[in-house]
């Protein structure tokens, strides 16, 4: 579908830009948030018609974006999230949920699609992303995914996770009773040594018996 822009679209056009979109992206998306109107003749004049509007509303869209770059910037992005034995995460981390975050922690209100994610976090650790507030104003962050908040801290300290490690319960208490036998085991020979080290008769004794 031959759309023209509305305003500026990273990786799509500036405004007045008349682009070819899938058709699902222009009914779901450019078109319902009035990012784009459908091109025609008469779409083309109407534009014109209101394209100072347009451009003076791109800049104070511009405007107050920058206005929220040091607090995406200065955002907690902390997620606890449960996890297996070797940090895969039981689900994932979306563009949704880092939205939804950012509204929290810092209260900036960005879409999903601002998000620049790429895939789903699937794992415990530190990740780099981006915040696009406008197509000219995007901000660089980290999201933190652990287990407890002494791990978050743990990440934003520098240090690494380890895992796959982890044993359970029985595994443990296995580990315990072969620790007590081997324990035991030595003491044994360590009794019998001194016994024998005991009954052995010093080269005096023998002179003497002799």
């Amino acid at each position: 579908m031959k759309v023209i822009l509305t305003e500026k679209i990273t990786k799509l056009g500036n405004i007045g830009d008349a682009v070819e979109v899938k058709t699902g992206f222009a009914r779901n998306y450019l078109l319902p948030m009035g990012k784009a109107m459908r091109w025609s003749r008469e779409n083309v004049a109407l534009f014109e018609a209101k394209k100072a509007e347009l451009q003076a509303r791109q800049e104070a869209a511009k405007k107050s974006a920058e206005a929220n770059v040091d607090a995406v910037k200065n955002a907690k992005l902390y997620m606890i999230r449960q996890a297996g034995d070797t940090g895969q995460l039981y689900g994932s981390v979306s563009t949704r949920d880092i939205a939804r975050m950012l509204k929290e922690v810092a209260n900036v209100a960005v879409e999903s699609a601002q998000v620049m994610l790429g895939a789903p976090i699937k794992s415990v650790g530190v990740f780099d992303t981006q915040i696009a507030l406008h197509p000219d104003v995007v901000v660089p962050v980290k999201i933190y995914v652990a287990q407890t908040q002494d791990e978050i801290e743990a990440l934003v300290a520098g240090k690494i996770l380890t895992f796959g490690t982890k044993k359970t319960d029985e595994e443990q208490i296995e580990e315990k009773i072969e620790e007590k036998s081997e324990e035991k085991s030595e003491e044994k020979k360590g009794k019998k040594k001194e016994k024998k080290v005991e009954e052995k008769p010093s080269k005096e004794q023998k002179a003497d018996a002799e």
